[in-house]
């Protein structure tokens, strides 16, 4: 019977200011490690980006899994906090559609996808309370351009995610930093494309939420 990971701290007890920092450089370092290499990046790699020993590290951190976890779930909180954002300071519908969908690309959320399908488990709460969250708002935003006339009718959450996650990965035998130069203006092109009126018919059917998670 396969029972959930215990929760790993985020942390439920107050930290001192400098072991505060510290887990703050660790989480930092890691989610620039695994941007660049993956999620099988030696940890004594990222004590050394950090500036910390690797004690620290794992005073902080048990063991790998709980270190990805602890990335994906940050790069998660600070998306839900980019579409709060949207949703709060951008008056226009479809300008909170593009502000968000650009904010994930500069969190380079495809770095997740090889973390998310790594050996932790992905029902995790710490996960699932923040997915259930950026999902609700991402379709919030998406619902209101529609209701303005803005976005066309025939495309759904799934399909906002799955392109800007991919249009946020580098192609094949490139520097994953070089993407910068090109992820932008290719989602605008994309973005472009969600208004409306539509000018071509879509083959298929929007993907889902529900169909994206089963992906």
């Amino acid at each position: 019977m396969q029972t959930t990971a215990p929760s790993v701290p985020r942390p439920a007890t107050r930290l001192r200011a400098d072991a505060l920092r510290n887990r703050e450089r660790i989480v930092t370092a890691a989610r620039e490690m695994f941007t660049e290499f993956g999620p099988d990046v030696p940890l004594d790699e990222i004590a050394r980006r950090a500036g910390v020993g690797n004690a620290t590290v794992y005073r902080h951190f048990p063991d790998r899994d709980a270190l990805v976890r602890q990335v994906v779930c940050s790069v998660m909180d600070r998306t839900v906090a980019a579409a709060e954002k949207a949703l709060t300071e951008t008056g226009d519908a479809f300008g909170a559609l593009e502000h968000f969908a650009h904010a994930c690309v500069d969190e380079r959320i495809s770095a997740l996808c090889p973390m998310v399908e790594s050996a932790f488990d992905k029902n995790h709460p710490d996960l699932e309370e923040t997915r259930v969250r950026c999902e609700g708002l991402v379709v919030a935003i998406m619902d209101r351009a529609r209701a303005a006339g803005q976005l066309r009718p025939d495309v759904g959450f799934g399909d906002l995610m799955v392109a800007v996650a991919q249009l946020s990965r580098p192609p094949v035998g490139t520097n994953c930093l070089d993407v910068d130069r090109f992820a932008h203006r290719h989602l605008q092109l994309f973005l472009d494309g969600l208004r409306a009126p539509a000018r071509s018919v879509l083959p298929g059917t929007a993907l889902t939420m529900e169909e994206l998670r089963q992906a």
